[in-house]
């Protein structure tokens, strides 16, 4: 069943989703199913799977020389999503990125995807590799996710790379990224709205928020989306806060700011424990203001740890 489907159907209610990353190479299924079981008493319709793509890294040969190694950490994407909607009977939503894909590479996953009856993806242009100062395109690839997603609302037409087929036509319900404090290279807020926009006259089905920590912020950002015609559901992303580091680290990667009451909580605190606690608190207080705004799911960034959102869980479901 597509995303938009599920919301329908939830009549107003707020649903409960996360996010999950593939088990590293070497681990097996069971390391993601370990990871996904404390969550499923709470009847997520749909779980997110990311797509992670190669990265370099130099290994020291016999002779002391470096050798430059492309390896991918978290592969399996696609098989991670067909496990889950096996096992969990939960339809499952794999990410589609720009990055380490061209564009025959992304219709035959398209094509796997379809065929393993899976309804959604979230398109994403997805990062850089590491150390490159700036993302660049697989050659024949895409360089922007307005462009990745025109190539799947084309399929779901039946137009393919080189000729159409009518029949064979896809139906996917396409995700697309909000970033209620703006895309970190977009110079202003409202030219980061405008080009969502043109997203989600592309086809973009449904809109998935970066993680903040101030509710007004995604208050604002609907409020402003709604304005300039964005019509389709806007689901906000969240992220509990468990460790102290998390005060540089949160800000420096995913480009958003901490509300000030909150950095002066987590500077109070002794220990991870304690700031394990308040992330839980913290969370709890801001999923019930946005389940009373009434947004239409509450989405957890899990990062393959989910103890404490099922604990926030336990006080919303």
């Amino acid at each position: 069943m597509k995303v938009t489907e599920h919301i329908k159907k939830a009549e107003g209610k707020t649903l409960f989703s996360f996010e999950i990353l593939p088990p590293k190479k070497g681990e097996n299924l069971q390391s993601i199913f370990s990871r996904i079981d404390p969550l499923v008493e709470f009847n997520p319709p749909f779980i997110d799977v990311t797509y992670h793509r190669e990265e370099y890294e130099y290994r020291e040969l016999p002779n002391g020389l470096l050798q430059k190694v492309v390896t991918r950490r978290r592969p399996g994407t696609v098989g991670i999503c067909a496990a889950i909607q096996h096992k969990y009977k939960v339809d499952a939503v794999p990410h589609l990125i720009c990055g380490g894909f061209d564009k025959e590479e992304t219709e035959n996953t398209l094509i796997d995807l379809n065929f393993l009856g899976i309804d959604n993806v979230l398109v994403l242009r997805g990062d850089a590799i590491k150390n490159e100062g700036a993302f660049c395109p697989e050659p024949n690839g895409h360089q922007y996710a307005a462009e990745l997603l025109e190539q799947v609302a084309n399929l779901n037409k039946g137009q393919y790379l080189h000729e159409e087929f009518p029949d064979g036509a896809t139906d996917y319900c396409i995700g697309v990224a909000g970033y209620p404090e703006k895309h970190f290279e977009s110079p202003n807020l409202s030219t980061d709205l405008y080009y969502l926009k043109k997203k989600v006259s592309a086809g973009a089905d449904y809109i998935v928020t970066q993680l903040f920590y101030d509710n007004q912020k995604y208050f604002d950002f609907v409020k402003r989306c709604r304005e300039t015609g964005i019509t389709i559901p806007i689901i906000p992303g969240i992220k509990p806060i468990s460790i102290k580091k998390h005060l540089t680290l949160l800000p420096n990667i995913f480009h958003m700011d901490l509300p000030q009451p909150l950095v002066l909580e987590i500077e109070k605190c002794k220990d991870n424990k304690q700031v394990y606690d308040l992330g839980i608190e913290w969370t709890t207080h801001q999923c019930k203001e946005l389940m009373a705004f009434g947004v239409p799911v509450l989405h957890f960034y899990s990062m393959g740890r989910p103890e404490n959102i099922r604990k926030i869980a336990q006080e919303l479901f």
